[in-house]
């Protein structure tokens, strides 16, 4: 029986990739490397700072590692003041409540990044949980951040579902055994269910999740 659902937050709650995109374009031609969208999909959408970096920048130190990822999400907050959340969520996330489910954003955005975009999107009083990747033993698309909301929320993987955007996302709680929709707000359909979504939404206006949700709970 359906108890929780679980959301990612980049790509997912709100379309941050664009902006993600035009920090990373900006900082990595400091670098001499010119990246484009499928650059950027394949490299480092959905992914954690200190493995992007040692994919795309393996020369720096450590030091020098962490203090780039430190700039850049200094940037991205700068930049992110006019963040929308995804089209549907205020019903979705109605219908939730209204279902009597619990409900949590698991996430590899760092921390500061988090609450930043939770509390742009004013909805700081609507998840209690939070999980953070930096929490689990490995990020995604390890399946631990998954393993670990269902530990805190105290359900099975086969009573979950979660949204999804990117293909480490998707890795991770495909992995944790979750019945896992893709949102192609940032990679296709066809790529998303190459990975284990089950079906794939636009986003939540989707007529489809519509007609699917209700019978979940009936």
């Amino acid at each position: 029986m359906l108890a929780a659902i679980l959301f990612d937050l980049d790509g997912t709650l709100v379309n941050s990739d664009p902006v993600h995109y035009e920090i990373w374009r900006d900082i990595l031609t400091e670098f001499g490397i010119t990246i484009d969208p499928d650059f950027y999909k394949a490299r480092i959408s959905g992914g954690q700072n200190a493995a992007i970096i040692a994919d795309i920048l393996p020369q720096l130190s450590q030091p020098e590692s962490l203090e780039l990822a430190e700039r850049k999400e200094a940037l991205y907050r700068e930049r992110g003041h006019q963040l929308q959340a995804l089209a549907g969520l205020e019903r979705i996330l109605e219908w939730t409540e209204a279902a009597g489910l619990q409900k949590a954003i698991v996430t590899n955005a760092p921390r500061a990044n988090a609450h930043f975009m939770i509390e742009a999107l004013q909805l700081t009083e609507t998840f209690p949980w939070v999980i953070l990747g930096e929490e689990a033993a490995q990020g995604k698309p390890d399946p631990a951040p998954y393993q670990l909301a269902l530990n805190r929320l105290q359900i099975t993987s086969e009573q979950a579902i979660a949204f999804e955007d990117s293909p480490s996302g998707i890795r991770s709680a495909v992995g944790a055994g979750i019945y896992t929709v893709g949102i192609t707000s940032t990679h296709e359909s066809k790529h998303l269910q190459s990975l284990g979504a089950r079906w794939t939404i636009n986003d939540f206006t989707d007529p489809k999740l519509w007609d699917w949700l209700p019978g979940l709970i009936a």
